[in-house]
């Protein structure tokens, strides 16, 4: 237990001061409690509490929901890359930049929006609980909302910034594709012609994993970087790593076996496992 104090005070005092009233960014006791609320929901409360209700008819909520999402991700890319990637950066070993420097303090401002962003995507498994898709609240779909906030809380806490964010822009990026599939499946039959890039979400998905892994994976090969929190960097490449080799079990079963996905396993059309 005093390990895990002195380690908590260790990480505090390395914290990034431009931080400094960032909602959630004080402690992470708030961002912890709604984490740990968010499991308790969907896990327990939640499907207790819709057992014996009809499901919600939740259309024209979700299709504001998924296209806000479209656009939050889009601007979330776009000030990535006006942040550093697409000027200072070298897209290799690129450190934090703690300057006040006009594009250092706009990279914390969209790594913290990049941040808040997963919150408002716990929504999405509030929408399975009210819609009584239970069969869509896998494990790893809960997992994914819930301890990897947790933990990118931590990293932006300390280091927001650097090739540690490159998996951050790529993400978005991913994230304006599949929230524009979800907002157009929500829009119902009318929007069905045009969503015959189902399959290509899995592979979308799967790209993804590659380009982070192989991005971060130029730490253990470079003669010396100067990045400041190596472990973001083993943490990043270990979970870029498992979720494409789980990605790429679901290809293998859906799409190259032939094997139909089971209605409990389709929202919209889409797989039950959301890459987010």
């Amino acid at each position: 237990m005093e390990f895990v104090v002195n380690l908590y005070q260790e990480v505090m005092k390395r914290a990034d001061p431009r931080l400094q009233g960032y909602p959630l960014m004080d402690t992470p006791l708030l961002m912890t409690s709604i984490l740990v609320a968010y499991v308790y929901f969907v896990l327990s409360l939640g499907p207790r509490l819709m057992a014996n209700r009809k499901p919600f008819q939740l259309r024209g909520f979700m299709v504001v929901y998924n296209f806000s999402l479209v656009a939050l991700s889009l601007y979330i890319v776009y000030e990535f890359l006006m942040s550093g990637w697409l000027s200072t950066y070298t897209w290799r070993c690129d450190p934090v930049d703690y300057s006040q420097h006009p594009e250092a303090v706009r990279m914390v401002r969209v790594a913290w929006l990049f941040l808040f962003s997963k919150f408002i995507e716990l929504m999405d498994t509030v929408i399975f609980i009210l819609r009584k898709k239970d069969g869509q609240v896998t494990f790893l779909h809960v997992f994914h909302h819930s301890v990897l906030p947790w933990s990118w809380w931590w990293g932006v806490k300390v280091a927001p910034g650097g090739m540690g964010s490159f998996h951050a822009m790529v993400n978005s990026s991913v994230h304006v594709i599949m929230y524009l599939y979800y907002g157009l499946s929500a829009l119902g039959p009318a929007a069905q012609p045009y969503l015959w890039w189902k399959k290509h979400m899995t592979a979308i998905q799967l790209i993804q994993f590659v380009l982070v892994s192989l991005h971060i994976s130029q730490y253990y090969f470079l003669p010396s970087c100067d990045y400041q929190y190596p472990v973001i960097i083993h943490l990043i490449w270990m979970y870029g790593t498992v979720f494409f080799v789980l990605f790429s079990n679901f290809w293998y079963h859906s799409y190259t076996k032939g094997k139909r996905l089971p209605r409990a396993a389709q929202q919209n059309g889409v797989p039950k496992v959301k890459a987010n």
